[in-house]
């Protein structure tokens, strides 16, 4: 076997579903990871579909890829038509020694065959649990068939990234064989911090200083729990709670949601330091989501010093201490959520303890050590394998 390439020598095309063109966690993570290898001297060139008004500028070169709309009202996502002619050429004129793919869609495919045609590494990494969108949809009986796709899938992959140890064990539990690392993820901790906390902003969206807020943060889509969060809702009221209920985002679903939780007060999307504030003005975290991998979300929350109560699922057990910087739920247990919420409410002292709980933990979250993480696999994965001379 000849030595592996030096960092200088890594070339990394990188494939993504969706790098810039709506702002979601998975691809902040992305841009993140291609500033922090360019900075580190290693040639990355994108593809991902694009559009004419993108959420947020690119790092790196970004090909643009053709891409159809998504249907069933979910128009604002692309769907990329493989690797027509003109983006193989760009591709062979690049020459990438190392693939790493980021969305198991078709441009996915097409992009692990590609390394696997022209001798190139191929890496995978698991940003959503795309297997349990179906149930959103009346379609739960398609998920398992996805499943099997997806291990098939990523076993084509000299290595795939997760984000914690419950992705790696959901991973094997699918009977997929190739080799795991995890990519974790970091926090701007100049953004979510305790200190950000507004009371002027929360009167102004009408929450009273003695107000708990119980707080959603993310895009408005039903595979975020929504459902779950709105029965919820309606049974603190029902209990005689005393809460409000606070959204920040926005997305597809939000007249629906809006009609399931009629008392919440939507603060529509925020970013920058204004989404610090409104994360650290919130007095409880609830994610009853069970589609994330990691979920950067809720490691915000925790370092702006909000007690967290979530799903016991992915992402959100490698995260939360149960009973130290939060509660942890059986997914769709309404009456359980009420309960862990109920006492944050009813247990100022509490609440606090759990918050500064959180924000102690979160402060390991870091991403130059979370991508560093990432460049040593890529390493290791080109160490395992003959390099052309």
């Amino acid at each position: 076997m000849q030595r592996p390439p030096t960092d200088e020598a890594l070339r990394v095309a990188l494939f993504s579903g969706n790098y810039n063109y709506v702002r979601d966690g998975a691809n902040q993570a992305l841009n993140l990871l291609v500033g922090y290898l360019l900075d580190h001297g290693i040639a990355v060139r994108i593809y991902s579909p694009t559009v004419v008004k993108p959420a947020f500028p690119p790092t790196g070169d970004l090909v643009s890829v053709p891409a159809l709309s998504l249907p069933f009202g979910r128009g604002e996502y692309k769907l990329a038509r493989g690797l027509p002619p003109h983006i193989r050429s760009d591709l062979d004129a690049f020459a990438p020694n190392l693939v790493h793919v980021s969305a198991p869609e078709l441009l996915g495919h097409r992009a692990v065959a590609y390394a696997r045609a022209h001798g190139a590494a191929a890496v995978a990494s698991l940003h959503t649990r795309f297997e349990t969108y179906p149930r959103y949809y009346g379609l739960r009986f398609a998920e398992p068939l996805l499943i099997a796709g997806l291990k098939r899938f990523y076993d084509r992959f000299d290595r795939v990234l997760v984000p914690g140890p419950s992705i790696a064990a959901l991973l094997a539990d699918w009977g997929v064989t190739a080799p795991t690392s995890i990519w974790s993820r970091g926090i701007d901790h100049d953004r979510f911090t305790p200190s950000r906390r507004s009371f002027e902003w929360r009167r102004s969206l009408g929450i009273e200083d003695g107000d708990t807020a119980v707080g959603f943060l993310g895009r408005l889509v039903k595979e975020k729990g929504l459902d779950i969060f709105a029965r919820v809702v309606a049974e603190l009221k029902r209990r005689n709670v005393r809460h409000k209920v606070l959204v920040i985002g926005e997305g597809p679903a939000r007249e629906w949601f809006a009609a399931q939780a009629p008392e919440a007060i939507f603060a529509g999307f925020q970013s920058g330091d204004d989404l610090g504030r409104a994360v650290a003005s919130m007095d409880v975290f609830f994610n009853p989501s069970v589609t994330e991998t990691f979920g950067n979300v809720t490691t915000e929350a925790m370092a702006a010093g909000v007690p967290v109560v979530a799903a016991r699922a992915t992402g959100a057990v490698d995260l939360v201490v149960e009973g130290e910087t939060g509660f942890l739920v059986q997914p769709t247990n309404v009456g359980a959520y009420a309960d862990a919420i109920g006492r944050i409410v009813a247990e100022p002292l509490l609440r606090e303890q759990l918050g500064a709980a959180g924000h102690r933990r979160a402060l390991s979250y870091r991403w130059d050590t979370a991508n560093a993480a990432v460049l040593q696999a890529y390493r290791e994965v080109m160490a395992n394998r003959e390099v052309p001379a």
